[in-house]
């Protein structure tokens, strides 16, 4: 599954991130809750793992908006708050679960697999922007006849650039995908990567830098 997380504290992000990657699950993390809203609506994730302490907007907030929208997308509210009323608050206003904080990972990921269990089941899908196809189940980047197999991180970047095709892919945004939260990864590392994938594309002009802010594919 792809799960956001929705988290304003880098360590708690850094080590859900690295848990629920370990048990096979892809994760986009963000700190700020406007951008957790965003996210949820367009970002094409199965599962919201909500913090409610979040700048700019708190966790409450985000899973009212998104249920008066009628999107069901599954959430888990982790949160310090566990007074009652606060759990019966965000469960009335349509999370799945509320999980308080402190809590041991295996019950965490014990909870997001069950969640995982009521998505209903559907095949993959590649991701296609214009001529290019990504296959998500081997890895490999496709564009008129040629095949081009991606490794781990060039995958994670070009799968996070697709999904966000035609918009501005900031650069903390890409490093945190495809490197993790708080890697010790710079912009000259993540212009290598972009190059090489370039390169795979067959064709520079897809991948558009957008000076001092990210990259952006868009024709």
């Amino acid at each position: 599954m792809r799960v956001l997380v929705a988290e304003d504290k880098p360590a708690m992000a850094d080590l859900l991130t690295r848990a629920l990657r370990r048990d096979g699950h892809s994760v986009v993390v963000t700190y700020d809750g406007k951008e957790a809203l965003e996210l949820g609506r367009f970002g094409d994730c199965d599962i919201i793992l909500l913090d409610l302490m979040l700048p700019r907007m708190d966790g409450f907030t985000i899973i009212q908006t998104l249920r008066a929208e009628r999107r069901s997308i599954p959430t888990l509210i982790i949160s310090a708050r566990d007074d009652m009323k606060d759990i019966v608050r965000g469960l009335d206003l349509g999370a799945d679960d509320y999980l308080t904080k402190p809590f041991a990972l295996d019950v965490l990921l014990a909870r997001v697999r069950a969640l995982c269990r009521r998505l209903p089941q559907s095949f993959t899908v590649n991701l296609i922007f214009e001529d290019v196809e990504l296959d998500v189940s081997t890895h490999e980047l496709r564009r008129n006849g040629n095949i081009s197999p991606l490794t781990r991180t060039e995958f994670a970047l070009m799968e996070l650039l697709m999904r966000r095709a035609s918009s501005i892919v900031p650069h903390d945004a890409l490093i945190e995908t495809g490197w993790g939260c708080g890697a010790d990864v710079n912009e000259s590392t993540l212009y290598v990567f972009i190059s090489m994938l370039r390169t795979k594309i067959g064709d520079p002009q897809y991948l558009h830098t957008v000076r001092s802010i990210g990259y952006s594919l868009r024709k």
